[in-house]
């Protein structure tokens, strides 16, 4: 589904929804919506998110220690400010495209603990300016 996500628990995030999976529990997302714009992309072409729309992980505990981040239907490198604010968070990052970082989140969480493994996923869908459709 290239709008949302349709999860093994018969949840469902849809209307271009990005999901975080946190401690065993999905949210619906928007981390667009901290920057005011429908872009996610900056100008050096990295995928860059405020440090505010990752506010849950700051309230979190025990915390994640690791990332996977499925930043839409293709790679992009992560913004220095981005990877900079989770590490400050004691968190290690992932950069994938979306198919990729939920099938790496699937294992690792089944591997190690979903207290352990997080995921951020941008709808495959996802256009820049745009949103997913």
């Amino acid at each position: 589904m290239s709008d949302g996500f349709s999860l093994n628990s018969g949840l469902k995030i849809l209307d271009g929804n990005a999901a975080l999976l946190i401690g065993g529990e999905a949210f619906e997302w928007r981390p667009w919506e901290a920057k005011g714009t429908m872009n996610l992309i900056n100008a050096k072409g990295q995928f860059e998110i405020p440090p505010e729309a990752f506010g849950v992980l700051e309230l979190v505990w025990p915390r994640p220690d690791l990332l996977i981040l499925g930043v839409g239907p293709k790679i992009v490198p992560l913004a220095p400010s981005t990877k900079k604010h989770l590490s400050s968070l004691g968190i290690r990052v992932d950069v994938l495209d979306t198919g990729n970082a939920a099938s790496q989140f699937n294992l690792l969480a089944t591997e190690r603990g979903v207290d352990e493994v997080a995921g951020a996923l941008i709808p495959i869908g996802w256009v820049e300016g745009k949103g997913a459709a």
